[in-house]
């Protein structure tokens, strides 16, 4: 792949972005079998070796370089990478010096597997690696030359914790070599500090962070053009500038790639503003108490998909209720709409699960992270009725002046490339969408990690019953025990169960977000507990405490199936790191969320029944029909993310002559 950074229909200048929108379908095909032809899988792997060696003996090389020459090598590189892009000797002599810099800064440095996934990000793809095997360091490799050449560096990362962590735990890095590094979080408002963050050489921040920050970008941008054709600016283009937060889109490294790229793309990103005046929460109000009024299978039904519909006496019933209100409930579409978000606020969003309510106001849980997203709040009056269902005072409602996808935002990078542990079942569409392609980084050490199975129970009571039995076994044996819950109120329900037969634990959730790191830390110490969402998921880096490999390491249990197969290895991935022993189980229900929405209700009662009965066969039928309903989420998903994609092609085409989508 080419080193140069600038692409076809790259927009440089004092705002570099790629532009010229989605690829059409002939560029796609014509991009495959450029791809295809130059992909040599063997010469490939040939490649990386003879590129970890050279840097192996370059680095032999600067390992004897005093603290004055290897400043003075550092700053000599950075003409030789200007000029010649990330490619060539110039990338073998930033490789070696970013691990010898490592290893006197940090007291560590990358492996010949880090550097290896190193030269692969270089080169505008993803590396998978498996879970503990180092990616944040290896990351460093490409991050650091490419700013040590003068490239801005965006290090994408899949939640606000690991931001922070990251860029304190690499600042002596990214210093020794003469760089500067910051990190953006999403509860950070102020645009003077967020601009600082980004005018470091390297930025650690979310997704969520950067892409509002370019939609924010974007709407300064546009202003400028109006006044420069009004003949009405005032202002000098500089100061102009300096209200722009970011400077451009040169290079983004995303982490987790899988997750920011995949899971987090089923929903646009929606910038707002203030809408029209308040009207009290009157609405709302109304339409939660309507819908409250309504009767499932009579009044309306809901569908698999989530959506709610009205039947038509349901229509007619809405329309009595709403008649003595008047004015905006006379419309007939109107207020069944409302009505219909209402039932959406009372039915299909869940306290503990999808949100949660603290000092009074809701805040929404990301389903990917387990995390809250400060300052998010759902659409059309969504976000005002579950206020009102809640008992919160309702916010005013905004409206929406920006809208951007994840897929057009990552394609606006002028190089895009990242690193996970798990993307071979999204291979695929990380091409089809992004054009990057994966590339499988062997481990450093062979997996000691144990799978001991899954079981199905028939109810939510049994499999809890089971799961308290299953900490007990281990902990008895002095191991460590990670249980992996699917929600908030899952996990303080298991820790009630562990609280009542004496065990002491630690819940990481939503509400314990403030104590991650010190909960983190502890973790791994011997006869542990620790109760999670999937914020002990992904980035979670558990050590052992003394003895404890000897004992088996750290037992991870699952407690449902996430949304995809790929989520469930992330948690799997916490125990039995870079060779280290460690196992995991899986235990399921017939009363989990999944089973309950996708299995016919007179097949799950069977099956009940069956399991109690202990029938022969029985088990192994349950397991599978477990995995093929986790697969059914996963196609679903799949369906949503490409008709979003269509869908923003289509409106991109049919706005294009105004030059801007968003």
């Amino acid at each position: 792949m080419s080193s140069a950074l600038p692409r076809p229909g790259a927009a440089l200048g004092r705002y570099p972005e790629r532009t010229g929108g989605a690829r059409g379908w002939a560029e796609r095909a014509g991009e495959l079998v450029t791809r295809l032809g130059a992909w040599r899988p063997r010469a490939a792997r040939d490649e990386l070796a003879t590129f970890v060696r050279a840097v192996g003996e370059r680095r032999a090389e600067v390992r004897a370089l005093g603290e004055d020459a290897l400043d003075a090598a550092v700053h000599g590189l950075r003409g030789d990478l200007a000029r010649g892009g990330l490619a060539g000797p110039a990338l073998v002599s930033a490789f070696a010096l970013v691990r010898e810099a490592a290893a006197r800064a940090l007291g560590t440095e990358p492996y010949d597997v880090q550097v290896a996934a190193g030269r692969v990000i270089a080169d505008g793809m993803l590396a998978e690696m498996g879970t503990g095997e180092g990616k944040t360091l290896a990351a460093t490799l490409p991050a650091c030359a490419a700013a040590l050449a003068g490239i801005p560096v965006h290090v994408v990362t899949a939640n606000d914790y690991l931001a922070r962590r990251d860029a304190d735990a690499l600042r002596p890095l990214y210093a020794r070599l003469g760089l500067t590094v910051g990190a953006v979080s999403e509860a950070e408002r102020e645009p003077a500090r967020r601009r600082a963050a980004y005018a470091c050489d390297v930025t650690y921040a979310t997704a969520k962070s950067v892409a509002f920050d370019y939609l924010r970008d974007g709407l300064e941008r546009r202003q400028r053009r109006g006044l420069a054709l009004a003949a009405a600016a005032l202002e000098s283009g500089r100061a102009w500038e300096e209200r722009l937060v970011l400077r451009g889109l040169c290079f983004a490294i995303v982490d987790e790639a899988d997750s920011v790229l995949v899971d987090e793309a089923r929903t646009p990103l929606v910038l707002s503003g203030h809408g029209a005046p308040s009207d009290d929460g009157r609405h709302p109000r109304s339409a939660v108490r309507i819908a409250r009024a309504l009767s499932e299978g009579r009044d309306f039904e809901a569908r698999p998909d989530g959506a709610f519909v009205l039947t038509a006496e349901g229509c007619e019933r809405v329309s009595v209720l709403a008649r003595p209100l008047g004015g905006f409930w006379s419309d007939a579409r109107r207020r069944e709409e409302q009505v219909r978000q209402a039932l959406a606020a009372l039915h299909r969003y869940v306290r503990d699960r999808d949100y949660l309510v603290r000092d009074g106001a809701i805040e929404i849980v990301d389903p990917s992270s387990g995390r809250t997203a400060p300052g998010r709040a759902w659409e059309r009056g969504l976000h005002q009725m579950i206020e009102v269902k809640e008992g919160c005072a309702p916010t005013p409602e905004r409206e929406t002046v920006a809208r951007l996808t994840y897929q057009a935002f990552f394609r606006r990078y002028l190089r895009l490339a990242g690193t996970t542990g798990t993307a071979r079942e999204v291979a695929r569409e990380l091409h089809a969408v992004y054009g990057l392609r994966v590339v499988r980084i062997p481990p450093r050490r062979p997996s000691r990690r144990l799978d001991l199975g899954v079981r199905v129970l028939p109810s939510l009571e049994t499999k809890w019953r089971c799961v308290v039995e299953a900490v007990e076994a281990r902990v008895r044996e002095g191991r460590p025990v990670l249980v992996g819950t699917e929600s908030i109120a899952a996990s303080e329900h298991l820790a009630g169960l562990l609280a009542a037969r004496g065990w002491p634990h630690r819940v990481l959730n939503a509400r314990q977000d403030a104590e991650e790191a010190a909960i983190v830390a502890e973790a791994g110490a011997r006869g542990r507990i620790t109760v999670s969402t999937q914020m002990a998921g992904r980035g979670t880096d558990i050590r052992l405490g003394p003895g404890v490999a000897e004992l088996g390491g750290l037992h991870v249990i699952a407690t449902h199936r996430a949304r995809a197969r790929r989520i469930d290895r992330q948690l799997f991935g916490r125990c039995g790191r870079q060779g280290e022993p460690g196992s995991h189980e899986t235990i399921l229900s017939l009363g989990d969320e999944l089973a309950l929405n996708r299995l016919p209700e007179k097949l799950r009662g069977a099956l009940q029944r069956m399991l109690e009965a202990g029938v022969p066969g029985v088990q192994a039928c349950a397991v599978l029909l477990m995995h093929r309903l986790q697969r059914a989420e996963e196609d679903a998903d799949g369906r949503v993310r490409r008709s979003l994609v269509a869908s923003e092609e289509r409106l991109g085409s049919l706005l294009a002559f105004s030059g801007s989508r968003e």
